[in-house]
C-alpha cells in the first residue's frame, strides 16, 4: 500500500475523505507544474498519481509526500502550499463553489489560512456574488491580522466590487491609501468596481487622483488604461482618450493587445472611426474583439458599409467569429430597415454553431418588425423561449429586453392584441420605461392611437411610477397628430416644458411641430421651430409639410429658400414635400419650374413619387391632358401612386373616360382598392350613369372589398365625439338635426343650392338633398357649434375627403356664425371663414 506508515497527525485517511470535489479537478491541479512543485516534490509523483484508479488513493499519496521525520515547521507550510494550490486550481478551472468548500475544510482540519490563501477564496466569493461568504471571510482576515497584507486587501476590493457593495469596496480601498500600502492593483481593482456599476465619471476621478499622486510606484499600467479608456468613450470624451492613447505609446503600453482593442473601442464609440481605423491598421497583434470593436463601431453609426466591409474581410481572413460579431451585422441590417438580410445572416450564424445572445435575438426581432415578418418573428419567440426565457437562473433584465423586443416585432406586424397581452403579463413592477413606449408606440403608428393616449396616461398615473422618456413623449405626440388632438398635445407640450426635457432632443421638437401641423395650428408649429437650438433635415420637412397641408405654398417655398441657404442638404424627400405644397395651393408654375430643375440644379432625379406630384398639382389645376402627356413621357412605369392621382383629378373635374382608363391601368398593378371603386362610382354617379355605378358596386360585393364609412370627429368642451353618416345615437342628435334645418334654410336664402350630385343614390334631388343633411361633417359641425362658446374655433377630422356640398355648405353657414372651422380630411386642411376657404378650390 502506497500510505506512509506514520501520518500526519492532521491528515488521517479518516478526514481525507471529506474532501468535497473529485478527482478530475485534483489530478487537473496536480498536472501542474511550478518550481516549487519540482522542489519539493520527487519527480515520479505525477506518474503516481495518473495510476490512482480513485480519488482517495490520489489523496494518500499527498499525504505521503510530507515525511513524519521532517521539520514541523517546513511540513506545516508545505501543507498550506498544497491548500493554496487546490483552492488556486479551484478558482482557474472555474469550480467557483468549490473554493470555498476546500477554504472551509481547511479551517475545520486546524490549518492556518495566509496571504496566499484569502486572495483566492475573495476571487471564489466575488465571482459567486456570494456578499456574505466574502464578509465572512473578510471577519476571519481582520481576526488573523492579515488586513495589512496588500493582497489581501485587493482581493477584498474586488469582491466587493463584484458584490456590487461600492461603499466597503471605497471604504478597504481608502484605508489601504491611508496606511501607505496600496499599489497599482489597488487602484486598478477599485476602478474595475466603478466600471461594473457604470460609474463612469468615479472611473475618471480616480485616476485623475492616481496620477496627480506623482508616485513613481503608482504609474498606470496596461489594466489601469483598459479600465479608463471605456470611461472617457462613454462622455464622448475622444480628446481625453487621444491623451490616454499618447501615454500609452511612451509607457509602451500600445503593443498590449487589451489596451489597444480598449482605444480602437473608445475612438469607435466616440464617431471617430477615423482614428479607430488608423490604429487598427497598426496594430501588430489583433484578436476578434479587435475586429468587433471596428465593426460594431461602424454598424452603430450607419455607415454599414464599411462594417460590412470588414465582416467579409474576417470571413477571407479566416478570423473566427464570435458573437459579438455577427450580432453587429445583424444589428446594422436591422437599423437599415433591411429585415431579410439581417435575417440571412442570422441563418448563416445558426449554421455555423454560434450561440446568439440577447442583444443578437433584439437585433433579429427589430428586422423583422422592419419588414413585417410575422412569420420569422415568431420563429424567433420559440427560439427565445426554449433557450432563454424558460430557463432558471436567467438574468431578469435581460429577459425584459427580448419581450420588450417581441412586444414591438408583434405591434409593429399589427398584431396588436398579442402585443398587448404580453405587455399585460408582465408584472407591473418590473415594466420599464422602454416597455411602455413600445407598446405606445405600436398604438400610435399601427393602431388606434386613442389605445396609444390611454396607455400614455395610465403609464403617468402608474403606482409604479415610470418618468417617460423622449422617444415615449415622441410616440404621444405621434397619436396626437393622427387624431388631429390639438387639446392632448398642448397638455403633452406643457409637460415636456416642465419636466426640462433636453433642448438638443431635436425628434421631440420635430414631434412637437408634426403634431401642431396635422392638428391645425401651423402658426405654433413655427413657434417651436422658431425656437429650436439645433435642427436637422426633418425640423425643415416637417415645417414645410405643415404649411402644405394648410395649404400655405409661398411659406413653405419660403422655408425652402431657408434651408438652402442654411446648407442643410436637399434630396428626394425634401421635393416632395416641395411639389406636395405647390399642388396643394395651386402654384403650378413654380411646381412645375422645381420638377423641371430638380436634377440640373440640385443633382436629384425624379423618382415615380414626384410625377405623381406632378400629375396632381396639374390634376387639381384641370389640367388633365398635360398630366396624361407627362404620364406617357415618363421613363419608368407609372406606379399605381400616379394613377390614383389622376383617378382623383378625374373625380374633380368629371372626366369619365379619362377615369376609366385611369381605373383600368390600377386594375392591370392589382393595386384596386375601396378608394378606387369609390372614386369610380363617384364619378360614374355625378355622370348619373347608375348601371355602371350598380355595376362596381357589384364588383367590389364580389372581391371582398367593402367601402370604409365616412366618418368625422369634432373637439367638444370635454371630449371628441364621432359621427357616421346618419348618426343618431348622440343624445343631442334632435338639436343637431334641428340645427342643421335651420342653417340649410338660411343659406339656401344666400344662394346656396344643394350639390345633388354628391348624393350617390339614384333618387329625385329633394330626396338627394335630405340625404346630404345627414353627412358626417355637417352632423359634427353643428354639435360643435352648439358647444363651443362664440368666437372659439371648430376643429373636425374626416376619416375621407370631404364631400363637396358640405365645403360649399360650410363655406356659406360660415357666414353666420362666430366660428372659425378647421376641417382636416384625408389630403389636407381646411380653413374656412367668413366666406372662404384657404384650400381656393385646389382639393
Amino acid at each position: 500500500m502506497l500510505v506512509p506508515s506514520s501520518l500526519p497527525p492532521k491528515l488521517s485517511e479518516t478526514t481525507l475523505l471529506h474532501f468535497p470535489f473529485k478527482s478530475t479537478c485534483f489530478l487537473a491541479f496536480f498536472s501542474s507544474s511550478t518550481s516549487l512543485l519540482r522542489a519539493s516534490v520527487p519527480s515520479s509523483f505525477a506518474h503516481l498519481l495518473r495510476q490512482c484508479k480513485s480519488c482517495i488513493k490520489a489523496k494518500l499519496i499527498v499525504t505521503g509526500v510530507f515525511s513524519a521525520s521532517a521539520d514541523p515547521t517546513t511540513w506545516s507550510s508545505q501543507v498550506v502550499f498544497w491548500w493554496n494550490n487546490l483552492i488556486k486550481r479551484s478558482v482557474i478551472l472555474r469550480h467557483h463553489v468549490t473554493a470555498p468548500a476546500l477554504f472551509r475544510e481547511m479551517l475545520r482540519l486546524n490549518w492556518n489560512p495566509d496571504g496566499y490563501t484569502y486572495p483566492y477564496v475573495l476571487k471564489a466569493c466575488g465571482e459567486l456574488q456570494s456578499l456574505l461568504c466574502g464578509e465572512s471571510v473578510h471577519a476571519l482576515i481582520l481576526t488573523s491580522g492579515l488586513d495589512s497584507n496588500v493582497f489581501v486587501c485587493n482581493g477584498l476590493i474586488a469582491m466587493y466590487g463584484k458584490c456590487g457593495m461600492l461603499g466597503h469596496a471605497r471604504q478597504v480601498f481608502g484605508e489601504t491609501v491611508v496606511r501607505g500600502i496600496a499599489d497599482v492593483i489597488s487602484w486598478n481593482s477599485m476602478a474595475a468596481a466603478y466600471v461594473q456599476k457604470d460609474e463612469d465619471r468615479k472611473v475618471l476621478n480616480l485616476f485623475d487622483s492616481m496620477v496627480s499622486s506623482n508616485n513613481f510606484e503608482l504609474r498606470p499600467d496596461a489594466v489601469s488604461l483598459v479600465n479608463v479608456l471605456p470611461a472617457c468613450a462613454s462622455f464622448g470624451a475622444w480628446k481625453r482618450g487621444k491623451q490616454l492613447h499618447g501615454y500609452a505609446i511612451r509607457r509602451c503600453l500600445y503593443e498590449d493587445v487589451f489596451v489597444g482593442n480598449a482605444i480602437v473601442d473608445m475612438y469607435a464609440k466616440c464617431k471617430r472611426l477615423d482614428d479607430a481605423n488608423k490604429v487598427f491598421e497598426r496594430m501588430e497583434v489583433k484578436d476578434v474583439v479587435s475586429w468587433n470593436a471596428l465593426v460594431t463601431g461602424y454598424s452603430q453609426i450607419g455607415q454599414f458599409d464599411e462594417a460590412l466591409g470588414l465582416f467579409k474581410r474576417m470571413r477571407e481572413e479566416k478570423i473566427e467569429l464570435n458573437v459579438v460579431t455577427w450580432s453587429a451585422v445583424i444589428a446594422g441590417y436591422a437599423q437599415r430597415d433591411l429585415g431579410y438580410e439581417a435575417l440571412d445572416v442570422f441563418k448563416e450564424m445558426m449554421l455555423s454553431g454560434a450561440e446568439p445572445n440577447v442583444i443578437t435575438l433584439v437585433s433579429v426581432l427589430s428586422g423583422c418588425a422592419a419588414i413585417g415578418a410575422l412569420l420569422q418573428g415568431k420563429e424567433t419567440h420559440c427560439y427565445a423561449i426554449k433557450r432563454m426565457l424558460s430557463l432558471e437562473g436567467r438574468n431578469p433584465e435581460e429577459d425584459l429586453m427580448v419581450i420588450n423586443a417581441l412586444i414591438d416585432m408583434y405591434a409593429k406586424c399589427k398584431e396588436l392584441k398579442i402585443a398587448q397581452t404580453m405587455f399585460d403579463s408582465i408584472d407591473r413592477r418590473d415594466r420599464n420605461v422602454v416597455t411602455w413606449t413600445v407598446m405606445i408606440g405600436g398604438y400610435a403608428q399601427h393602431g388606434d392611437a386613442n389605445d396609444a393616449l390611454e396607455l400614455f396616461s395610465a403609464m403617468l398615473k402608474d403606482e409604479y411610477f415610470v418618468i417617460p422618456n423622449a422617444y415615449t413623449i415622441s410616440c404621444a405626440l405621434v397619436a396626437c397628430a393622427r387624431l388631429s388632438s390639438l387639446k392632448i398635445g398642448r397638455q403633452i407640450h406643457a409637460y415636456v416644458l416642465r419636466q426640462g426635457y433636453e433642448p438638443t432632443m431635436v425628434f421631440v421638437a420635430n414631434c412637437l411641430i408634426d403634431m401642431y401641423a396635422k392638428s391645425g395650428d401651423a402658426d405654433a408649429a413655427r413657434i417651436v421651430f422658431d425656437n429650436m437650438s439645433q435642427r436637422n433635415t426633418v425640423s425643415w420637412t416637417s415645417l414645410m409639410t405643415g404649411y402644405g397641408m394648410h395649404g400655405r405654398g409661398a411659406e413653405a417655398l419660403q422655408i425652402f429658400d431657408e434651408m438652402r441657404g442654411a446648407g442643410f442638404p436637399i434630396d428626394g424627400v425634401t421635393f416632395l414635400v416641395v411639389l406636395y405644397a405647390c399642388s396643394h395651393s395651386g402654384m403650378v408654375d413654380q411646381g412645375m419650374n422645381y420638377f423641371n430643375n430638380m436634377k440640373g440644379d440640385f443633382g436629384v432625379v425624379p423618382g415615380a413619387e414626384h410625377y405623381a406630384c406632378i400629375v396632381d398639382l396639374l390634376g387639381r389645376a384641370g389640367q388633365l391632358d398635360e398630366a396624361m402627356k407627362l404620364i406617357e413621357d415618363i421613363p419608368m412605369e407609372p406606379t399605381s401612386v400616379v394613377w390614383v392621382a389622376l383617378l382623383s383629378a378625374c373625380r374633380v373635374h368629371k372626366n369619365v373616360d379619362l377615369a376609366e382608363h385611369a381605373a383600368a391601368k390600377l386594375s392591370e398593378l392589382e393595386s384596386d382598392n375601396d378608394g378606387t371603386y369609390t372614386l369610380m362610382s363617384n364619378i360614374y354617379a355625378n355622370a348619373r350613369r347608375w348601371k355602371d355605378v350598380a355595376r362596381v358596386r357589384s364588383l367590389m360585393k364580389h372581391s371582398g372589398i367593402r367601402k370604409r364609412p365616412g366618418c368625422s370627429w369634432v373637439q367638444g368642451k370635454k371630449e371628441t365625439v364621432a359621427f357616421f353618416v346618419g348618426d343618431r345615437s348622440h343624445p343631442m342628435s334632435e338639436k343637431i338635426y334641428n340645427l342643421l334645418e335651420d342653417l340649410i334654410h338660411r343659406i339656401k336664402a344666400m344662394g346656396y343650392i344643394p350639390e345633388t350630385s354628391f348624393a350617390l343614390h339614384d333618387v329625385d334631388d329633394e330626396e338627394k338633398g335630405d340625404l346630404l343633411v345627414e353627412h358626417s361633417e355637417k352632423l359634427a359641425l353643428a354639435y360643435g357649434i352648439l358647444t363651443s362658446a362664440p368666437g372659439v374655433p371648430i376643429r373636425i377630422t374626416k376619416n375621407l375627403r370631404v364631400c363637396g356640398d358640405c365645403h360649399t355648405a360650410m363655406t356659406y353657414i360660415s357666414k353666420i356664425i362666430e366660428h372659425e372651422i378647421i376641417l382636416r380630411d384625408s389630403s389636407r386642411f381646411h380653413h374656412i371663414k367668413n366666406g372662404s376657404c384657404s384650400c381656393r378650390g385646389f382639393w
